[in-house]
């Protein structure tokens, strides 16, 4: 279908120039609505191949009708040529030849009715097949353009600096630095407070005599009078 018809399926009617744009923008919802309007037209042949197949049938029993009253009028004929009465036989087989002739005529009715439907059929089941495929195209483009939708949102989220993604990272970097500050804090309580009972054991040892200064002043003197 080209350009202009597939406008008109859109918005039915515009200018070649803006509907080739369109055409572009709204491809696919054109051509899922071309496969609506296929449906649509798909379900009106089948009530017409309907309607033709029940004049078809009521044609069957006209012609049956027709062709039991011929054979009936032929055993009547049949009887009076029996009887040697051709005057009658004649009468007979003038009504059994206007039979024949509508006979004849309704024939060639069903006939027409038969391939018609039989044309009608066959078409039908091409276009149920070709709406069917094209279903499934639909389908495959739709999820196929989910799948990319989908791609590009996360792709333009995970690289945009203000993104919900950008901005949930930042959150979480901050967090965690606030909880390694937490955590030094911690680390320099406890090490701070080994040191200050550590500052108080020594204190207990000096004063008990059983540890001295490294460096106290009689050492230093004691040291110098030796160098004397």
């Amino acid at each position: 279908m080209n350009v202009i018809t597939k406008l008109l399926t859109s918005l039915r009617g515009g200018a070649r120039e803006l509907g080739e744009a369109v055409v572009d923008t709204q491809a696919m919802r054109i051509f899922e609505q071309e496969i609506e309007d296929s449906k649509t037209s798909l379900a009106e042949a089948k009530e017409g191949l309907t309607e033709i197949v029940a004049k078809k049938m009521a044609t069957e029993r006209k012609l049956s009708d027709i062709k039991s009253k011929i054979a009936e009028n032929e055993a009547y004929a049949m009887k009076a040529l029996n009887q040697a009465d051709e005057a009658l036989a004649l009468e007979v087989a003038e009504k059994i030849a206007k039979l024949e002739t509508t006979a004849d005529e309704v024939s060639g009715e069903f006939d027409s009715y038969d391939q018609n439907v039989t044309i009608l059929k066959s078409q039908i089941q091409e276009a149920e097949k070709i709406i069917a495929e094209h279903e499934r195209e639909l389908a495959m483009v739709k999820a196929r353009e989910s799948v990319q939708q989908a791609t590009k949102s996360v792709t333009q989220t995970v690289t945009a600096n203000d993104s919900s993604i950008g901005t949930a990272r930042e959150s979480l970097e901050r967090i965690k630095q606030k909880q390694q500050d937490e955590q030094d804090k911690l680390n320099a309580g406890i090490h701070l407070r080994k040191e200050l009972q550590g500052d108080d054991l020594d204190k207990k040892l000096k004063d008990a005599g059983i540890k001295r200064d490294k460096h106290s002043a009689a050492d230093v003197l004691a040291r110098l009078k030796e160098q004397k």
